[in-house]
């Protein structure tokens, strides 16, 4: 009975192991745009820039010129106010009236964002057309209170996002079809997925409309039947089903002691042997207190004498050894017996790859 549910585990592995083209990649000319603009944050509790930003006062003063309010600028003095960055990211496919959310930063020294509105900005692309219009009040997640020299934060107070807070002025248009084809590009390039791509769209659209013309791109020939209703033909070839080639990567976080491999990540014949030597350092302090008695001399004072002990202990060193067509599951296994560290353990994986056992990219973040 085991041997007969041994094949249909491994069919059912198999399968799992398949996503569909839509989920490892992206056709070309799908992509979003960066907006950016400059903006007045009003209705700060007397957290905005100060008197010496020369910017926020020329800008409040631009401000008020809009509504024939003619100020210099050397005359205003208002802490309710802090001249910012506007960012958004406009989606492909949008329409006039969507909205956006934008994220808002302070560009000079205001102390909070918190309680403020953002007057209505103009969101530029990087050719400098206009593509929305972003005003509203902001949500801040913190915040910073300075009371004679008390300071109490939360977060990071100046920064903002405004939900929905940006309309689009500007419809932008994406044409994926380039000269009848389509390219469908992958995020993680890689030459046995792109032909593997392609051969699940020959398989399933007969006609060899499908080739992988580099590691990261497969075009694809839309048939003539299909030219004036893409978004069929593009649902059939994005829901189709694929197996991935992965690559050999171990991945490695110094900073929290993580280690995160693929279970198929294999080591050749190797041998680690472990020992752990660990330095104390104490010192002791000790007071000499002289008598208080009369008759003491001028030159009789309390003396703090440093007493230091050195201690080293060293441990005996734990060998590990494995066999041809060990995983990195089995290493991490023999290693967590011997009870090494997550740092221990990272060290161990580095000298492994140094000495060319690892068969697989050490990436270390």
């Amino acid at each position: 009975m085991a041997m007969a549910l041994l094949p249909a585990c491994v069919a059912a592995a198999a399968v799992s192991d398949t996503v569909r083209i839509k989920d490892i990649g992206r056709f070309g000319g799908w992509r979003d745009n960066m907006l950016v603009g400059y903006g007045v944050a009003t209705g700060l509790a007397g957290t905005g820039d100060s008197a010496r930003s020369r910017s926020t006062r020329q800008s409040i003063a631009n401000v008020l010129s809009q509504f024939d309010v003619v100020i210099p600028p050397d005359q205003v003095q208002s802490r309710n106010v802090a001249v910012v960055m506007i960012t958004a990211t406009l989606p492909p496919f949008a329409r006039n009236g969507d909205r956006l959310d934008v994220t808002v930063t302070s560009m000079g020294d205001a102390r909070s964002l918190l309680g403020g509105v953002l007057l209505m900005t103009p969101l530029k692309g990087p050719d400098g057309r206009i593509y929305a219009l972003a005003q509203g009040a902001l949500s801040v997640g913190g915040y910073k209170y300075d009371v004679n020299g008390n300071v109490v934060q939360k977060n990071h107070p100046t920064v903002g996002v405004v939900p929905g807070g940006a309309s689009v002025e500007v419809a932008v248009g994406t044409d994926l079809m380039q000269g009848g084809q389509l390219e469908f590009v992958l995020t993680d390039p890689d030459y046995t997925t792109a032909n593997r791509i392609a051969a699940s769209v020959n398989a399933t659209l007969s006609g060899g409309l499908a080739v992988a013309s580099d590691a990261a791109t497969v075009k694809i020939t839309v048939p003539e039947e299909y030219r004036q209703n893409m978004v069929s033909f593009i649902t059939r070839v994005e829901s189709l089903n694929v197996q991935p080639d992965r690559r050999a990567r171990v991945v490695v976080n110094e900073r929290t002691g993580t280690v995160v491999a693929g279970g198929d990540v294999t080591i050749s014949r190797v041998t680690v042997s472990h020992g752990d030597l660990r330095v104390s350092v104490v010192t002791d302090y000790l007071v000499s207190q002289p008598l208080l008695v009369r008759g003491t001399g001028a030159g009789v004072r309390t003396e703090v004498v440093p007493q230091t002990r050195v201690g080293v202990t060293e441990s005996g060193g734990e060998a590990v050894q494995l066999g041809v067509g060990s995983t990195v599951a089995d290493l991490v296994q023999a290693l967590n017996r011997i009870k090494v560290s997550p740092r221990d353990m990272i060290a161990i994986l580095q000298g492994i790859k140094a000495a060319g056992a690892l068969r697989a990219e050490l990436i270390i973040q």
